[in-house]
């Protein structure tokens, strides 16, 4: 069998009509534009044809170009190859809208000489925020419809805008409603009827007043506002302010040049990078074929901030959750709370008020774990303690129904002994869900050597309902993140007796790109709860007499963070802005001086190394003892779930960006200065330095782990 054609053509009247059918999305792949080219071929064939409609097949019009591409040869020839095609005809070009109409799609349909859309569509070219520009005439031809000024303001906000707003800026001709293809023709006729013709792009000039200094400046301080350490926006910038005085020929080959050059860019290949391995984290390796579980309602034991959380989650996605506590009192709270949240969606436009009632319909509470007995996943959100988690699965095991996923929510207990609690550790797993559970993407599924294939099949495919980004571990003392963590953490912590200020600590992970600082996190969080946690594990530590025990002060003097307005900093009520507090710096001076620790100066890049060098180094003796399936599931857990900037690419790829060597030098550089306790380099991370190889070559080696 031949390869199955992703265009056809054909006749209605005297319209050439050029269909696109390349399921899920109509991605612009290489084939789509063979296909392409061999329609334009077909259409210069066929006899009397005096318009040409192009349009798609499925649920969208063409989504984008084909990121996979990135990392091949450059492409942009082939496009301004085809695209000089379609503007070139003869005839009127009509594009004919649906979907979502991003990037490429967006500027194959900028070629075509008219632009129609259903109601509802949303166009976009957001480039940046893979670190690129547009590379196929988006910075070159939108200006010359709507002028350089909005064309930026749309490129540098990465925000598409609806079929509307298009029209009401210009790049689109008219909104249709009812059916696109019949309403498309009658366009095309009516053109027809008013004698107008062909309408290219490149024939129009663009209006030097929508590019003015004045206009740069302000667009160039917005990008480097939305985009700290990145450069695509600012080129971007450069893109479109040279279609004011070159044709549009050259303004083609100047786009391409700089869109070549951003791709070649760490702030590109990192960007691309996270967008892959958010992909590749569905691929379960070596597990049997099988079907996953069909799940139409859930359970919730627990309905405070996590449980209901998780909870608007289910409803989110349109599965009734039933959800499970001890008291009315503490169930009606979370409802409460729930109903709260909601309700500031409405309050912001987010969330209709009959959609408000649809979800808040969706959850129910009750005291009585039979009624679980028909959920078909079932998830313990309570406070981390193992034997309440064990009574817990203990009588879920009793009343849940046969084959039912039951997952805990645990974030450092050991799941294997949670599941030890039932008499099918096959149905057993935990979903560990980050704050806002509703908001966050990130969701590490943690199974146990006797988790069964199935229950992870359901999992699995139930994330993308949740809208999650799933990342698969096995058992480990917490997990894959807040692992990591405890390096990054802990220095950050020692830093601070050393004599530098929480706000030192937390604007140099700032500025390189990280969300929030970690001590920021911490009183966000709440430092009593960092507190309970290391008491509660205490034999999982080293024998520092230091270790964390800047929370341990804070918390021993009162301070728990956000929560009671005091913390690493000082707040405000009702306001969330951190405040430098003398009453903090005092008690961690004199916890650092009863422990003898000695002051210390830092510079910035002391701060960033000492926090991330025990980060990236955890990582790999993460991926040498097979927690994760792979490298690049690390960094999805970092840029998802914990704030590591997407440009950066996670903390593995990084690793290889600064340099493996220079990674392993830092490790034994800072083991030489405060001995080897918390600084020895993981086994993988000096072997891969001893024999040259990078992470890929490893993995490649090591097949499945």
């Amino acid at each position: 069998m031949g390869e199955r054609q992703v265009t056809r053509v054909e006749r209605d009247g005297d319209t050439a009509v050029i269909s696109i059918d390349n399921p899920p999305v109509n991605t612009i792949t290489a084939a789509m534009r063979a296909g392409l080219r061999a329609a334009l071929d077909e259409v210069a064939a066929m006899s009397r044809i005096r318009a040409v409609l192009l349009r798609c097949d499925g649920g969208t019009f063409c989504s984008g170009a084909d990121i996979g591409e990135f990392a091949g040869p450059p492409r942009e020839a082939e496009y301004r190859a085809l695209f000089a095609r379609f503007e070139g005809l003869a005839v009127p070009v009509v594009a004919a809208m649906h979907g979502t109409v991003l990037g490429g799609g967006l500027e194959l349909a900028l070629a075509c000489h008219y632009r129609v859309a259903s109601p509802g569509t949303r166009l976009g070219l957001p480039e940046v925020t893979l670190g690129i520009i547009p590379g196929a005439g988006g910075t070159q031809r939108l200006p010359r419809l709507i002028g350089a000024e909005k064309a930026l303001e749309l490129i540098i906000n990465a925000k598409p805008v609806d079929a509307a707003e298009a029209l009401r800026q210009g790049f689109v001709d008219e909104v249709i409603d009812g059916d696109l293809r019949a309403g498309a023709l009658a366009y095309i006729r009516r053109l027809q009827d008013s004698g107008r013709g062909p309408r290219p792009t490149a024939a129009r000039k663009v209006d030097p007043a929508t590019a003015t200094d004045a206009i740069v400046q302000r667009l160039s301080a917005l990008a480097r506002k939305l985009y700290p350490n990145r450069e695509a926006a600012l080129t971007a910038i450069k893109a479109v302010r040279a279609s004011v005085d070159l044709p549009l020929d050259q303004g083609l080959l100047f786009e391409e040049e700089l869109a070549n050059q951003a791709k070649a860019t760490v702030e590109s290949r990192g960007s691309v990078h996270v967008f892959f391995a958010e992909r590749a984290t569905r691929k379960v390796l070596g597990l049997p074929p099988g079907d996953a579980a069909p799940v139409a309602s859930a359970g919730i034991v627990g309905a405070g901030t996590m449980g209901g959380g998780i909870a608007m989650t289910f409803a989110n996605a349109g599965i009734p959750v039933t959800v499970i506590d001890a008291t009315r009192e503490a169930l009606d709270r979370g409802l409460a709370v729930i109903e709260a949240n909601y309700g500031s969606m409405v309050k912001r436009g987010r969330l209709t008020p009959e959609e408000l009632s649809r979800r808040m319909g969706l959850i129910r509470t009750s005291l009585d774990y039979a009624d679980l007995a028909g959920a078909d996943v079932i998830i313990e959100a309570v406070y981390e303690n193992m034997e309440l988690k064990k009574t817990i699965f203990g009588t879920l095991d009793r009343v849940a129904k046969p084959g039912a996923v039951l997952a805990s929510n645990t974030s450092t207990l050991d799941v294997a002994e949670i599941a030890a609690a039932t008499k099918r550790p096959v149905d057993v797993l935990g979903l560990h869900f980050f704050s806002p559970a509703n908001v966050m993407p990130l969701l590490e599924v943690v199974r146990t050597p006797q988790t069964g294939a199935a229950a992870i099949r359901t999992v699995m495919e139930l994330s993308k309902r949740l809208r999650k980004t799933p990342v698969l571990a096995r058992v480990c003392y917490g997990f894959v993140g807040n692992r990591m963590m405890e390096g990054y953490a802990r220095e950050a912590e020692r830093m601070v007796l050393e004599g530098a200020t929480p706000k030192r600590i937390d604007d140099v992970l700032e500025r390189w790109g990280m969300a929030m600082g970690i001590l920021a996190v911490f009183d966000m969080a709440g430092v009593d709860v960092g507190v309970n946690v290391h008491k509660a594990n205490a034999a999982q530590y080293p024998p520092d007499p230091t270790y964390y025990q800047a929370d341990f002060a804070l918390v021993e003097a009162g301070r728990y963070g956000q929560k009671n307005g005091k913390g690493y900093y000082r707040y405000e009520k009702g306001d969330r802005a951190r405040h430098e507090d003398p009453e903090a710096l005092a008690i961690l001076r004199a916890r650092a001086a009863a422990l003898g620790v000695p002051p210390r100066a830092h510079d910035d890049a002391e701060i960033l190394n000492r926090c991330l060098y025990p980060l990236m180094n955890e990582g790999f003796r993460i991926l040498a003892e097979g927690i994760v399936q792979r490298a690049s599931d690390i960094d999805v857990v970092w840029t998802s779930g914990y704030g590591f900037p997407r440009y950066r690419g996670g903390p593995m790829f990084h690793a290889e960006v600064i340099g493996l060597d220079t990674l392993l030098a830092g490790m034994r550089g800072f083991g030489a200065e405060f001995g080897p306790m918390h600084w020895e380099p993981a086994p993988l991370l000096v072997e891969l330095v001893d024999k040259g190889i990078s992470i890929a070559d490893w993995e490649a080696r090591r097949g499945t782990p």
